[in-house]
């Protein structure tokens, strides 16, 4: 060992005798939890507090914001909006100031995923809540408005449910058993978007009402084959849209909660008596739900006719405890984002064992440099992820294996990983070998750019240290580093006995200088 290398012992969430690690949130008793739901309609923000394994809310906050309403055909975000955001997420950040990061999330949807420039609202947003935001995909959103109900109204064993999210800006439409999603759809018809999409000028009219329905209908038919043909033993509709026309069934006394397909029509005609929206007169519809609920109704019926709806029960639960309960999931044995590596190696046949090997090394020089460069037991489990995905591309061809390999993960909506994670991973596995093209990390946040460089380092040596896919031992490798300068002292003898790996490791200081990390070999 080099003399100023010392033995750190492993900790809990990173252990060397596992292949892959992983790290569960670390809970105790009376832990205070945060899930922050930036929905284009509301913002809501759940608290809940750990007891004895379970979650109890203890606070819940909503606030109608209503950013889909700033956004433009460009994707920009008006001024207002994007004040009357801010000023909703400072409100949030103080109350979840004193609970750690590590314990808090902060989802944005359909909107944020619609800016043409996401960071300009970001970067401020995330200094007002004072925690990051990750933005997720459709499927991901739908994955976790599941995750939400199916807690809050367990399904009998061996049932299927659907679940209808109207959200502000988008529908997400799940099948499920259990806490599994096996079918996830994600579509752009949310109640704010639906309602200036059809009723811009505020005008309601019959003949309208017709023609938007076949048009949103028909959005509902791409799928709707498909999940009428795998069925479900139950509907069930989450969010406030399906709330707020549950209660105005009740209201009308024409259910006491649910949505029927008798029912809809009622509350449906009852609308359009009002000729404007502004006059819309329905019995338990709140003010601030008026200007949006058209929209709403258009998207539910649609829904009722396309997939053949009879009933649908409304859930108290969304999205947001949805994020409370992935995040007890995470790091361990119920991690989606694990699951879904391990899927991706199967399907595409990669290597189990030189993935084990990568990874090994890869946690062998983290840990050495993990307290000198700031990194974390997110950065150990995102670059473990990379070692297991390295070789994604050479399934599909060793030529450009390169570009294949990201390409695979930045596309599909891969179940676990917010958008930033999806394109944090692609950028490692992008750079694992040879040169470092300059837009490798254009599509990360600035926050992000500094651990994406370091990691993609420390993958590219753990991978080219293992390049003869051999399973001999490495005797010797030892890092230290300080500042952007990486330290690297390894075996002469081990290296002489393999001169491929010896040459690349002589030119890897050249080609490791485009992630702006200066790397200085010793050999004893």
């Amino acid at each position: 060992m080099f003399p100023w290398t010392s033995a750190r012992p492993t900790g809990d969430h990173v252990r060397m005798s596992d292949a892959f690690p992983t790290s569960k949130l670390p809970l105790v008793d009376g832990d205070l939890m945060a899930a922050v739901d930036l929905g284009s309609n509301s913002f809501h923000m759940v608290v809940a507090r750990y007891v004895l394994g379970q979650l109890r809310i203890v606070d819940r906050l909503r606030e109608t914001v209503r950013m889909a309403e700033g956004l433009d055909r460009k994707g920009g975000l008006s001024p207002e909006v994007r004040q009357r955001a801010l000023e909703c997420l400072a409100r949030f950040g103080q109350r979840i100031r004193d609970i750690p990061p590590q314990r808090v999330r902060a989802i944005a949807t359909n909107t944020v995923r619609r800016l043409a420039v996401p960071q300009a609202f970001l970067m401020p947003a995330e200094t007002a809540l004072g925690h990051a935001i990750e933005v997720v995909a459709g499927r991901e959103e739908a994955r976790l408005i599941y995750l939400g109900v199916a807690h809050a109204q367990p399904a009998r064993p061996g049932e299927l449910r659907l679940v209808i999210d109207i959200g502000g800006g988008s529908t997400e439409c799940i099948i499920g058993s259990g806490f599994e999603a096996i079918e996830r759809e994600s579509l752009q018809l949310g109640c704010i978007a639906t309602t200036r999409r059809f009723f811009e000028n505020g005008k309601l009219s019959r003949k309208k009402w017709k023609e938007a329905l076949t048009e949103v209908t028909a959005e509902f038919q791409q799928f709707a084959g498909t999940y009428r043909a795998l069925g479900w033993n139950e509907a069930l509709g989450s969010s406030g849209t399906n709330k707020a026309i549950g209660d105005i069934c009740a209201a009308m006394k024409l259910t006491k909660g649910a949505v029927t397909s008798e029912a809809l029509p009622v509350l449906r005609d009852r609308l359009l008596q009002a000729d404007r929206i502004e006059a819309i007169d329905l019995p338990g519809l709140s003010s601030d739900r008026r200007p949006v609920i058209a929209g709403g109704v258009l998207v539910l019926e649609a829904a009722f006719d396309a997939l053949g709806l009879k009933r649908m029960a409304v859930s108290k639960a969304a999205m947001r405890e949805g994020v409370l309960y992935d995040m007890l999931g995470r790091g361990g044995a119920d991690d989606p984002r694990d699951a879904s590596v391990a899927a991706l190696m199967q399907r595409y046949g990669i290597d189990d064992g030189q993935a084990r090997r990568v990874v090994g090394t890869a946690l062998r020089l983290f840990e050495q440099v993990e307290q000198a460069w700031s990194l974390d037991v997110d950065d150990s489990l995102m670059l473990q992820r990379a070692a297991r995905l390295h070789e994604l591309g050479l399934a599909i061809a060793h030529t450009q294996y390169l570009l294949h390999g990201p390409h695979i993960l930045e596309h599909p909506h891969i179940a676990g990983f917010s958008r930033q994670q999806q394109q944090f991973l692609p950028a490692l596995v992008r750079t694992h070998r040879r040169g470092i093209p300059k837009s490798a990390f254009d599509a990360l946040p600035d926050r992000l750019l500094t651990s994406a460089r370091r990691l993609a380092a420390l993958l590219r040596l753990a991978v080219l240290m293992h390049r003869a896919h051999e399973a001999d031992p490495i005797p010797q490798l030892d890092a230290k580093a300080d500042g952007n300068t990486l330290t690297v002292c390894v075996s002469r003898r081990w290296l002489d006995a393999r001169p491929l790996v010896r040459a690349d490791l002589e030119g890897e200081p050249d080609d490791i200088s485009g992630l702006g990390i200066a790397l200085k070999l010793e050999f004893v």
